[in-house]
Formats: structure tokens, C-alpha cells, sequence
């Protein structure tokens, strides 16, 4: 499986985007992760295909909304009152099963995206 992200860009504090990971196949879960200059690889949001449960790192719950698409094998990630602090290159991923305990963890996840770059400007 492959996948391709997108809908990254330069946006002020405050703001939207949408992000979205085009998957070649279907997968059973998938996640958005990210990785801004000095930190590590943050887990950012969750969905179980199957069911369709969602998880959020704290730092952006009520903030960002993670969904799918199953007829386009497209996850989407809608990002809504951007901070400075959002900005890093935000990768997708997924796995051929439904993960449970360690959706958070990245090293669950069996195929990444390209990554696509989020600027908040203050």
C-alpha cells in the first residue's frame, strides 16, 4: 500500500486546514503523526477503519478531526484553531490490521506518506 499526503501550507494562527493521506488500498488503521525541528515524531490523531473509532494526542483534541473516506481509501485530517505550535511536517500512516493498544505508537504502523509541511505564522 501506498500513500500520499497532502494539503499542507503557510497559514496564521488561527486558522484551517485539511490534510488528507490517499491510500492505494485499504488499509484497517490508520494515523497522522508529526515532526517539527528538535522534537521527535509526535502522534497527532487515530481512526480504526472498522468501527471508525477515533484518538487524539491531547494537544490537539477539540482542535483537530480525523475521518475517512472508504470508497476513496482516503483518511483526512481537518486542523481547525492552528497554533505556532502546530507547525511541523505532518506524515500519514497505516497498518494492514486493526491496532489496539499502540495506535499511538509509530512503530505499529506498517506504511508512511511522504509528509506534508504546516507553517502557523503568528
Amino acid at each position: 500500500v501506498q500513500l500520499q499526503a497532502y494539503g499542507g501550507g503557510l497559514v496564521q494562527a488561527g486558522g484551517s486546514l485539511r490534510l488528507s493521506c490517499a491510500a492505494s488500498g485499504r488499509t484497517f488503521s490508520s494515523g497522522w503523526f508529526r515532526l517539527a525541528p528538535g522534537k521527535e515524531r509526535e502522534f497527532v490523531a487515530a481512526i480504526r477503519w472498522s468501527g471508525g473509532r477515533t484518538y487524539y494526542a491531547d494537544s490537539v483534541k477539540g482542535r483537530f478531526t480525523i475521518s475517512l473516506d472508504k470508497a476513496k481509501t482516503t483518511v483526512y485530517l481537518q486542523t481547525n484553531s492552528l497554533k505556532p505550535e502546530d507547525t511541523a511536517v505532518y506524515y500519514c500512516a497505516a497498518a494492514p490490521h486493526a491496532i489496539l493498544s499502540t495506535i499511538r505508537v509509530p512503530s505499529s504502523y506498517y506504511y508512511w506518506g511522504q509528509g506534508t509541511q504546516v507553517t502557523v505564522s503568528s
